[in-house]
């Protein structure tokens, strides 16, 4: 699979992605995943799997060291320009999907790992009723996420999952971003977002 878009990628310090960043999780995407990363001018590449995301599910360290130039956050942080990053790739439960856990005490546990004091959250699904609205008119994100967020109060939050919610959208004191550049057929039609610090 190659990483092409409809638009180009603007420059910028620090490249965040929010999964699916394969689109069957199959080991040998990950060679042109790192040599899309490797293209791109920023300083700082970093992302989370997402539930296409297979090979970084069934074998996290092997999946992350095939690409060398970005970082994978699964569950963790990382402090770059001053900013903390922390990442990860759950959502509740959808289809059958890598990355699926039940709705309640195992995604807020997951959620419970996120420091006091991150500036910024990438996760691969969104929070529920910002940024989560699925075409059948239903709420797909995670309210254990959404709690969470409301206790730490990043400045920022990117996710993706849910195609058809790309966009923007301020909540108190966090910018929420669903950064889905490809479309319900998988197409790369939306251009990538820019967030100034």
């Amino acid at each position: 699979m190659e990483h092409r878009l409809a638009h180009d990628i603007p420059d910028g310090d620090i490249l965040l992605h929010a999964g699916d960043i394969t689109r069957n999780g199959l080991p040998r995407d990950l060679e042109a995943l790192d040599r899309f990363f490797e293209s791109l001018p920023h300083k700082h590449k970093i992302f989370t799997p997402g539930n296409h995301d297979w090979c970084f599910e069934k074998n996290p360290e092997r999946a992350a060291a095939m690409v060398p130039h970005a970082t994978c956050l699964i569950d963790q942080s990382v402090k770059v320009a001053g900013i903390r990053i922390w990442g990860s790739p759950w959502q509740p439960e959808y289809h059958d999907w890598a990355f699926n856990l039940p709705r309640g005490q195992a995604l807020a546990e997951k959620w419970a790992l996120i420091p006091e004091h991150t500036d910024i959250v990438i996760t691969h699904g969104p929070v529920r009723g910002i940024r989560d609205l699925c075409s059948h008119g239903g709420h797909e994100g995670c309210d254990d996420l959404r709690d969470r967020l409301q206790e730490v109060k990043p400045r920022l939050h990117v996710c993706g999952h849910i195609h058809e919610a790309y966009g923007v959208e301020k909540v108190g004191e966090t910018t929420y971003i669903n950064a889905s550049i490809c479309d319900q057929g998988y197409k790369p039609s939306r251009a990538p977002l820019v967030f100034d610090w």
